[in-house]
Parts: C-alpha cells; structure tokens; sequence
C-alpha cells in the first residue's frame, strides 16, 4: 500500500480524497494514510500499489509509452530524409524530449500513482495524431517541411525519400496512439472513485486559457527564415498535411487541458497537464533552439507562445489541484483558498484582454496589410472597417468589466462580442493570403543566388496581418476568460448573493429559438451583392473567411442554448451580446459593402437585422420576468 512518505508533487497525486468517502465513515478516513482508496470494493482493489495487484491494462500502456519513446529516440537519431541531415546537432534535446514523458509515466507506475500515470498517457496520446501529420509532411513532401531539427536542405531537392527515422518516428506515435487506449479505462476508474468534482479548484481554470494559447501559437509561423530552402510559415499557409497536423495540434491541445480541468480526479487531471505538455514542448522546444542556432533562421512568436503555454502547463501540474488533496480535511471556512485566484482576478483579466485585443484590432484594421515588392500600387482590404467596428464592440462593454456593480453583466456580453474579432479578422486575413499566396520572391531576401525575377513584382504581408492574428490570439483568450469568470462567479458567495438563483422563464423559449434560426439564415446568406463580388458562405463559395462566419454563429448558437438554464441577468447579457454580434453582421453592408461600385443589401442584412432585434426583445422578456417573479 502507499506511505504517507510521498508528498503533494506532481507524481504524489491521491486517486482518492476524504470527499470521496462515503458518508459517515470517518474511521475509514481517520485510519487510511493519504492517497489510499477504500479497501473491499473491486474497484479499489485494482489500484493497490503491491505489483500483483497492479492492473494490466495500465502496466501494458506504461510498456508501450516507453516503446514509443525508444522509437521516437530512434527516429532523432536515424536520418529521416536519405542523404538529409538535420539543420543543427538536435538529437540530444529530442531524446530528451521523447524518454522524459515515458520516464514519468514508469514512475507513475511503480509508485502506484494510476490516476497520474493514465492521465499522463492520455495527455500524451492526445496530441499523438497532430505530431504524427508532422512528421508525414517529410514522406509527403520534405522539402517543404520545416523542420530543421530533422531535415534541412541545401540544395533543391524534388520528393527527398523517406529515410528510416521517418518510419521510427511514425511507430512512435502509433505506439503513443496504442497506449492511450489501454489507459482510457483507468483513468475512468480514478475518476469514479474520485466522486464529485471540487468546485474550488480555480487553479485548474488557468489550464484552459494557456490551452488556448497555445493552439493559437501552433498556427503561427514556427520560425522566421532568410533559408531559400526553407519557407517558414503559417499553419495555413503551409502544405497540405503539415497544416491538417498544426490544425489538429491547435484544435485539440486546449480539448485535452479541458477535459483533464473537468476531471474529478486530482491524480487525472494533472497527468493530463503534465502529458499535454510534455507533447507541447517535443513541438515547441526544437524550433526554438533551430532559430536560435541554424544561420539565417530566426525565432518566431508561434514557437516561442507554444513553449511558453507548454512549459506554464508543466508547472501547473505541480500546484494542487484539489482542497482535500494530500488527505487534508475539507473545513467549512477553506482556509488557504483566498492565495487562489479569486473573482476580482478573473474579471481584471477578462477586461484587460479583452481591451488589448480591441487595440491590436484597430492596430490591424488602420496598418497597411499587404506591402508591394516593387513598385505595384498596394491594394487594400475593405474588410479592415469591419475589423475596426468589432474592436469597438468589444471594448465598450470590456470597459465596463471594471466597473464592480456592472461587472458581471458586461462579463456576459466579452463572452460573445469577442466572436466579432474573429468574424472581421477572418476577411481581412483571407484577402491577405488570397494576394500573397502567389508572390513572386524577392532574391535579397535569401542568402543564395537565385535567379533574377523581373521587377520583384508580387505582395507580401505587411504589419497588419501581425496585428490581426495577435488580435484573434487575444479575443479568443478574452473569450475564454469571460467563460471562466462566469464559472468563478457562480461559485462565489458574494454574487450568488445578488440573485435570487432563479431561472430565465420559459416565455423566452420562443424568441430565442427564432433568433436561432434567424442567426443560422444571417451567416449562411450574404450580407450585400455587388457586381463582380462573391461573398464567403458556410455552403458553397466556402473559404478562409468562411470560418470566421462559422466561429461566429457556433458562439451565437451556443448562447443561445445556455439562456434557458442561466439566471435571468447573465441571459440578458448573453441575449444582447449575440444581439451586438448579429449588428456587426448587418453592418458588414455599410462597413465594406460601400467599397463595392453598385453594392446593394442582400438577405443576410435583413436576417441578421431582424435576430438581433429578435435578440433584443428576448433579453428584455428575460429580466422583466425576473421582476415578475420577484
């Protein structure tokens, strides 16, 4: 059985705290060390730390984790491109990168620590597929990948053959992929015998938004480069699978941080951290050490925001989770709880990132987003108006954040106004890459001799599209944080006092199921037409703008369907937030239709004009309801 020796680290993690226990049976509680489940149940029995009682399934994901990490030290080893080789001596830091996870796990193991070791693997399973794109972008194509700590190329080379620590790296994975399904059930085990989910674990709300972060690191560039061998850029622009694997990175990174935040089990959720990481930083890590080293590379945001959101992961899986962690009583007054952040912190953060991105969106929508490489006259988005209308959405109600007696209503509105900088900056990016994707190059740029292009014609990005996607990273945080605060503020006792703890009244069903598929309508259909124009759509003409128009209606839609469980204030704001986001759909048609010789309303004007009143009307029903109630 575990001592009491082991402490409250990151592999010291209980599969089983004093809330877990049933009711009554303090002498179980006061005779148990800290960490050990309850004798008696079957369930218990097969997370006794002796080696026979170990379960199988859980030894045998361990032994294919380390299998994996043998593999993939193979694979930094062995040339993955034949007659390739890696851009700078990485191999000492990729084996690192690769034994360090499977080397905690082991110790999971043997400790008897089964919640942190199965949510270690299924950190590290989760983020198996997007790393294995990766590394397929050098058998689809090496030349295009950038990855320096494999394969740099110095001469022109056409499909370079795979090598044998391509297909190292692939077992690998599969061999990660392989082992989170044997630890699946354990960690469903832990969670069981975890009970109910501690509200008081705010720490773990910090996960989600570095989550986030991340993601949004992943789609940047991972490095800068004067290589004409090596055209580093974003995950968009990028081939074909290394893009569909930086997309998977970024979907399921801050996906996997959340899951492990709703754990009930302390051990779970924070081998699911630590395992996210870990595989964060096997992403992150190499390509900063190339931009630092490798000549004519250069440190890029994207890598270094991966590392960094990796890295503040890693540390947070040291904190502790859970206030009955490490067999210490649940009291009634929580002492030590106010060292966690508290409500004032939460709402300080929403409001300030929300307003930083309302300033790096006006920042992208008056810098110029495209810059000539001669002497071509360099055109201009009209969609930077519209980016500049959501950066003023957001900040009027981020400013209200800080007001204390209006706090909690402007919170609802962040967590839907944010949506608008992603609708604005997903035109303005997509008329950006939609110039530059055929750019011709600029033989200076490089450090080689090239052949001479006539008059440096074509676009390239300017200081804009910098802004903007700092813009999308920054709303999307502000989003997040305004969801979290509103998780914080139902919990704390001070703003649970200023409502009554009623529900918004059915009468508000109506109206906001015609909203709903009024904002569907509105985001399908174009909001003006105009001789020669094609507008992005969700079902047909669908392009990089398009996922702007489909961000924005998920997060309508979403609340939406949360008004008729939220109390009536917190569904008023979230009722006028979708409203302020459906206005900026319908002001598209001033905003940048009136850029357009001949432009003139479409259906879409009228659609998202009439949900948004719709919208208005209903968050009016919600609060005199309230009232009535009252």
């Amino acid at each position: 059985m575990l001592s009491r020796r082991c402490g409250s680290g990151l592999l010291a993690s209980p599969s089983m705290t004093s809330r877990s226990r049933p009711p009554g049976d303090e002498s179980a509680e006061s005779a148990e060390p800290a960490g050990q489940s309850v004798p008696g149940t079957a369930s218990a029995e097969l997370f006794r730390s002796e080696p026979g009682a170990r379960p199988r399934a859980l030894v045998l994901s361990a032994g294919l984790v380390s299998a994996g990490a043998v593999a993939l030290t193979a694979g930094a080893l062995l040339p993955v491109v034949r007659a390739g080789s890696p851009g700078f001596t990485a191999w000492p830091v990729l084996v690192v990168l690769a034994l360090v996870p499977a080397a905690a796990v082991l110790h999971a193991v043997v400790t008897g620590r089964a919640g942190l070791a199965s949510g270690l693997v299924l950190g590290l399973t989760a983020l198996a597929p997007g790393r294995l794109l990766l590394d397929l972008q050098l058998l689809a194509d090496g030349s295009l990948a950038a990855r320096p700590e494999l394969f740099l190329a110095d001469r022109l080379l056409t499909l370079p053959p795979a090598g044998p620590g391509l297909w190292a790296l692939v077992v690998g994975h599969l061999l990660t992929l392989a082992a989170g399904a044997f630890a699946a059930g354990t960690a469903r085990d832990e969670a069981e015998l975890a009970g109910e989910l501690d509200g008081r674990r705010r720490w773990r709300l910090l996960g989600p938004v570095l989550g986030v972060a991340g993601g949004l690191g992943l789609l940047l560039p991972p490095l800068g480069s004067g290589n004409a061998y090596l055209l580093a850029k974003n995950a968009f622009e990028g081939p074909t699978v290394a893009m569909a694997g930086y997309l998977l990175l970024a979907a399921l990174l801050p996906l996997t941080v959340l899951v492990a935040v709703s754990s009930p089990s302390a051990a779970v959720g924070k081998g699911g951290f630590a395992g996210a990481a870990l595989a964060a930083l096997a992403v992150g890590v190499p390509q900063v050490l190339a931009g630092l080293v490798v000549d004519r590379l250069s440190v890029a945001p994207g890598s270094v925001v991966v590392t960094l959101a990796g890295s503040a992961l890693l540390g947070l899986a040291f904190t502790r989770f859970d206030g009955a962690e490490a067999g210490e009583a649940v009291t009634g007054d929580l002492a030590g709880e106010a060292r966690l952040p508290g409500l004032f912190w939460w709402r300080l953060a929403t409001g300030a990132l929300a307003l930083l991105a309302a300033a790096t969106a006006v920042a992208g929508a008056l810098t110029p987003v495209l810059k000539a490489n001669g002497a071509t006259p360099v055109p201009e988005t009209p969609a930077r108006w519209l980016l500049l209308g959501a950066a003023v959405v957001l900040a009027v109600p981020a400013l209200f954040v800080f007001v204390p007696r209006l706090s909690a209503f402007a919170r609802g509105v962040v967590a839907a106004t944010w949506v608008g900088v992603v609708l604005a900056g997903a035109a303005v990016l997509s008329a950006a890459l939609s110039v530059t994707e055929d750019k011709a190059v600029d033989p200076a740029l490089f450090g080689v001799d090239l052949p001479v292009l006539p008059d440096k014609i074509g676009f390239s990005a300017g200081p804009g599209v910098t802004w903007t996607f700092i813009s999308l990273a920054l709303a999307a945080m502000a989003g997040l944080a305004a969801v979290i605060t509103g998780v914080v503020e139902r919990d704390d006792d001070a703003a649970d006092a200023a409502d009554d703890g009623s529900r918004t009244s059915g009468n508000v069903l109506t109206p906001v199921v015609a909203a709903a598929v009024l904002a569907v309508a509105a985001f399908g259909t174009p909001v003006f037409t105009a001789p020669g124009y094609t507008a992005p759509g969700l079902w047909s003409d669908f392009g990089s703008a398009s996922w702007g128009l489909l961000g924005a209606l998920a997060v309508v839609l979403g609340l939406y369907a949360l008004v008729v469980r939220s109390r009536p204030v917190a569904a008023a704001s979230a009722l006028i937030g979708a409203a302020l986001v459906l206005d900026l759909r319908a002001a598209e048609w001033a905003l940048v239709g009136s850029e357009y010789e001949g432009a003139s309303a479409g259906v879409g004007f009228w659609l998202a004009l009439s949900a948004a009143v719709v919208s208005f009307v209903a968050a009016g029903m919600a609060v005199a309801g309230s009232r009535r109630s009252r």
